[in-house]
């Protein structure tokens, strides 16, 4: 590869090396607001982490003009090394974004149930063998 693509891609590399740890924070600020009792903060930081990821997948398709196959044979010790590190940092990403997801399911589930009280629902509770029971309950409000 020659001197001033090697250069190129490393610094596209590098970009999307910051951008993928601005993203890592994004998502541990994201499960934050989400365990909080914020829902603008969640709306600010779902806002940042798509930018982020728009740009990741700009840089992506900027890498991919300069070299369609980073870890194949020919490429420089320090192009490998910021792969190998873009990679660890993506890795670590989406297992924060599926985690934040798992958090939004368990709230989406608690709100159900909410709902289902207030409405009159019948209230989901636990046996002392751990089996779940519904027990109808009068409306808590009526429209």
């Amino acid at each position: 590869m020659e001197q001033d693509a090697r250069r190129r891609l490393e610094d596209v590399l590098d970009r999307e090396i910051e951008a993928a740890r601005n993203l890592a924070a994004t998502l541990a600020a994201e499960q934050a607001a989400l365990t909080g009792d914020s829902p603008q903060a969640v709306e600010q930081k779902a806002a940042e982490k798509l930018q982020l990821i728009n740009t990741i997948e700009k840089l992506d398709a900027e890498r991919r003009v300069l070299c369609p196959t980073p870890n194949g044979p020919g490429l420089a010790a320090a192009v490998a090394e910021r792969w190998r590190a873009l990679m660890e940092l993506v890795a670590g990403c989406r297992t924060a974004n599926e985690v934040n997801g798992h958090i939004i399911h368990v709230r989406q589930h608690q709100v159900r149930q909410l709902i289902d009280i207030v409405r009159g629902g019948p209230a989901i509770t636990y046996s002392p063998q751990g089996k779940t029971l519904a027990k109808a309950l009068r409306a808590l409000a009526r429209a």
